[in-house]
């Protein structure tokens, strides 16, 4: 397994960002396409700009394991929503340019305060149906440029549960749409308890989806914390914390069980990337060496 970190928890420029991920010996990079030197927003974004990127990493031998195209994608202002929508069209028609043909996006929620909040209509039967369409529009998309669009599920959006992913798979059953795994996301006040249960339970279910895994932590909350956000120089889903009695802190500070995690991960995938996120740029020597302890201890 390659352990990767994402590039937004470097907010400097291109070749900065690129010299201090290599000097911590990281092998793979998510790529956030996002630099202090670049306009890189919609508009920005071109092939010339999009190969200097990916060169830039592969000269410093990190190789782009798969770009960040988060957004919410049912945002409830229809302005927005196609805001968001078009940048992530923008990164997908780029993306083997950028080094990966994986983007990777949350699937949104309907509350108009939060990407992170839930609403009573993401859990509708028109909710999800309109968030079904709009990701087969993306997978349709990706697949033309030869990409694959993956979500990464969360409790608080449309798609969140197993079965709500099971269901969504079963209705778009292309092979341009993948998962992102992170089980940390699956766990809410009722199943953290039930930490190796809800772990098998997760790659019982979905261990053939996934392309590419996450490393972050979760634990139970002393108290409610509403949405928790660090104060980092990155964007709200690099600095989100927790939501509610749920806590996610970077890997080897909540109570995941990360030798079952790894174990299950590397049944199917042994050569996945395990990108680190959840946590500051002080931080990330730290979290890398608990990382690299335990794939060593398993064997990894």
């Amino acid at each position: 397994m390659q352990v990767g970190i994402f590039t937004g928890y470097f907010p400097y420029s291109l070749e900065e960002t690129a010299r201090k991920i290599r000097a911590l010996d990281f092998n793979t990079v998510q790529l956030d396409v996002s630099f202090k030197d670049m306009d890189l927003s919609t508009t920005g974004i071109d092939s010339q700009k999009a190969k200097t990127i990916r060169d830039t990493f592969r000269r410093y031998n990190l190789p782009v394991s798969c770009i960040s195209g988060y957004t919410n994608l049912v945002h409830p202002d229809p302005d927005k929503r196609k805001a968001n929508l078009e940048h992530l069209f923008q990164i997908i028609r780029y993306a083997n340019e950028l080094g990966s043909p994986y983007v990777i996006s949350e699937t949104g929620t309907y509350n108009a305060e939060s990407d992170w909040v839930h609403d009573p209509k993401n859990k509708t039967d028109a909710g999800y149906a309109e968030c079904r369409d709009i990701i087969g529009e993306l997978v349709h998309f990706a697949s033309s440029h030869g990409v694959t669009f993956c979500i990464e599920t969360y409790v608080n959006n449309v798609i969140g549960s197993i079965e709500e992913t099971l269901q969504l798979f079963a209705d778009i059953d292309h092979p341009n749409l993948g998962l992102l795994m992170d089980p940390t996301n699956y766990f809410e006040e009722h199943n953290i308890g039930l930490m190796d249960l809800t772990i098998n339970r997760i790659f019982d279910a979905l261990a053939d989806k996934i392309k590419i895994a996450h490393a972050k932590d979760v634990k139970l909350a002393a108290s409610a914390l509403g949405v928790a956000l660090a104060e980092i120089d990155g964007d709200e889903a690099h600095a989100l914390r927790g939501v509610g009695m749920i806590e996610l802190p970077a890997p080897g500070l909540g109570s995941l069980n990360y030798d079952l995690y790894l174990k299950r991960l590397s049944k199917k995938h042994p050569n996945i990337p395990i990108v680190i996120e959840h946590l500051e740029e002080q931080d990330v020597p730290r979290a890398k060496r608990f990382l690299d302890e335990r794939l060593a201890a398993n064997g990894l």
